[in-house]
């Protein structure tokens, strides 16, 4: 490991999420570029009719004021261009990276009503295009400079939905396919110095889960008692990257709660995440075959 701060792009780092994650990595002094649409104001992102609050400029300010370098730029993640540019910037100020955290998810609305996919509107098939192939092309243009690190790590930020039923048939489906991801770069990965992983996380302390919880026909109150600060997953991550055993866990599907018991790290109240994997689930096993 190098003397030189770490360098991590955190994708969907507006809020949420992403903010917290991004937060968490800047408290560990590293040069955090947190990426998304709502520079600044308000998004136009709404749950049970609310707006969510939070852009990025925000969310780089909790960056600097917990000890980190941020850089807020603002990306549409469905536009390559976009993208594209932000790794050129990347490149341009710092030479490489570290860490790319593949955040960035489109969730429509209606993403936790109760009807059928045929009675959702087809936004909701958004979440492949924001979400799974996003996170495909902002790893395509990472690659470059994450083989530039000594250690380099791209994270998808998953859930046990990718195989459990959880908000219909979209959602699962993009989530097993940022596993799925994980998997098979790792493959790819394996005579470099960059890993890929696929990180399960429990229910988050957000204001997005919070207005979920208060609509009358979702009833969260059993998960809300074990749900985890986006900053427990930052601090997860940042323990990943830092882990001199990470190129075995490449490729790998990991319960967050789970890692957290093995790096001894607690959530920021002191309290100890559970895992869920008794009432949603574990990571399928990935066959050894490989056809090229």
């Amino acid at each position: 490991m190098d003397a030189q701060p770490k360098v991590a792009l955190v994708t969907g780092a507006s809020r949420g999420v992403g903010a917290g994650i991004a937060k968490a990595l800047g408290q560990q002094g590293m040069i955090v570029y947190l990426s998304g649409r709502t520079l600044v104001g308000i998004g136009s992102d709404t749950v049970n009719g609310q707006q969510l609050s939070g852009n990025l400029l925000q969310a780089a300010e909790a960056v600097r004021e917990a000890g980190g370098t941020a850089i807020a730029l603002r990306c549409d993640h469905a536009d390559d261009a976009q993208v594209k540019a932000i790794f050129e910037r990347i490149d341009y100020e710092r030479g490489r990276l570290d860490l790319l955290v593949n955040n960035a998810a489109c969730l429509p609305p209606m993403l936790t009503d109760t009807q059928p996919f045929w009675q959702k509107p087809l936004a909701m098939a958004g979440m492949f295009d924001v979400g799974l192939r996003s996170a495909y092309v902002a790893s395509h243009f990472a690659m470059p400079l994450l083989l530039k690190s000594n250690r380099g790590l791209i994270v998808f930020t998953s859930s046990y939905g990718a195989n459990c039923y959880m908000h219909g048939p979209a959602y699962g489906a993009q989530k097993a396919g940022c596993d799925k991801m994980a998997a098979d770069m790792a493959v790819e990965l394996e005579p470099t110095s960059v890993s890929a992983v696929s990180l399960w996380l429990g229910l988050q302390k957000t204001q997005r889960s919070a207005l979920v919880s208060g609509a009358d026909s979702v009833d969260y109150s059993e998960f809300l008692e074990r749900a985890e600060t986006p900053e427990f997953t930052g601090k997860l991550i940042y323990a990943l990257l830092a882990d001199p055993a990470l190129k075995q866990r490449s490729g790998k599907t990991l319960i967050g709660a789970e890692l957290a018991l093995e790096y001894g790290l607690r959530d920021l109240d002191g309290h100890q995440p559970r895992s869920l994997r008794e009432q949603l689930g574990a990571p399928p096993l990935r066959h050894s075959a490989r056809v090229g």
